[in-house]
């Protein structure tokens, strides 16, 4: 789509607007004394069902505006990083977890993270952007790199390295350690406080450089995958900052049900390699190979397919694990002397 500035710039401050109004409603910075409030899963199902839909109303706007195939190439891009991001979340519910965040702060620390991600993928969608006019046989080396993070996120699912990894003690998080002394507590929402006369930071400080760091390895594999789905600059830009915006408060509606989507990352993984096998067979056709190219239609019926496939099969999984542990626990009973 051929999209005017102002229309970028209309659409960056929507969302600047969309995000600032959250943070006034939920966190309320006026009130030092009351602070931000408990998320709990209603508020987060509310907001969750809230970005949702201004991301759907928004993809229709953009097939009326920009025609049928761009507004399939977002919802096609929309789905694949929402789809991501409930493995980002995992990741940042292990971070949050190994820095004991207080509940009524999580929120903050997961808006500073979700602002670093929009901010971060907008650097990496611009650079991928010049890299493709420049070079179109880089859609080689994103194919390539795709399968490859899809055979990687199956071997640390089996291996359980995301369960092992410390995040306290990240290359970052070490090297502040280094250069300033962290209070053994939180202060609030601060990120610095100066105590015996000496500024220190503090654990929030640390949480939030740990999620800046894993916000840019996130956009390491998410922006390959849906440049092979569009190349078009504003439909992967908003595409990813629409199923940014309503990270956090997905986080708090599925922090429960995390250890039930067992099936998750097998799901991310065949989409990883459908994208990947997809942009390989662009570049051999783009070179004049007579190889069979799929269709945005087809790959949105297969993320969304291939998503639903994963979160049914895990929700059936725990059904079963849970029906089978009564079941032994019943068992136990009735043998019990």
């Amino acid at each position: 789509m051929n999209v005017p500035l102002w229309v970028w710039s209309l659409t960056i401050a929507a969302m600047v607007v969309v995000l600032v109004l959250d943070l006034l409603i939920v966190d309320r910075p006026w009130n030092k004394d009351k602070g931000p409030r408990d998320f709990g899963i209603r508020q987060a199902t509310w907001w969750a069902v809230f970005y949702i839909a201004i991301a759907v109303l928004f993809g229709f706007a953009v097939m009326f505006f920009g025609g049928t195939q761009a507004g399939v190439e977002y919802f096609a891009g929309f789905v694949t990083e929402k789809s991501l991001s409930i493995d980002n979340l995992f990741v940042f519910y292990l971070l949050i977890s190994a820095f004991a965040v207080p509940k009524k702060y999580q929120h903050e620390v997961l808006l500073a993270g979700v602002v670093i991600a929009i901010v971060m993928r907008g650097v990496f969608i611009v650079l991928g952007a010049q890299v493709i006019n420049a070079w179109s046989e880089v859609f080689y080396l994103f194919g390539a790199f795709l399968v490859y993070t899809a055979y990687k996120i199956v071997r640390d699912h089996v291996k359980g390295d995301e369960q092992e990894q410390d995040f306290t003690q990240t290359p970052v998080v070490r090297l502040a350690r280094r250069f300033w002394p962290v209070t053994d507590d939180y202060h609030g929402a601060r990120l610095t406080v100066r105590l015996s006369g000496r500024r220190h930071i503090t654990p929030m400080l640390l949480v939030i450089l740990a999620i800046g760091v894993i916000d840019l390895v996130f956009a390491v594999d998410s922006i390959p995958a849906i440049f092979g789905l569009t190349q078009d600059v504003y439909i992967v830009f908003t595409a990813n900052a629409f199923a940014l915006m309503g990270l956090r408060q997905l986080y708090f509606l599925l922090a429960g049900l995390m250890d039930r989507l067992a099936y998750i990352s097998w799901g991310l993984s065949a989409i990883m390699l459908f994208i990947g096998i997809k942009m390989i067979l662009h570049a051999l056709h783009e070179n004049g190979v007579p190889v069979f190219e799929i269709g945005i239609g087809a790959s949105l019926s297969v993320i969304i397919g291939v998503m639903a496939v994963t979160v049914v099969g895990s929700l059936l999984k725990t059904r079963m694990d849970g029906r089978r542990a009564e079941a032994r626990q019943k068992g136990s009973v009735g043998h019990h002397p």
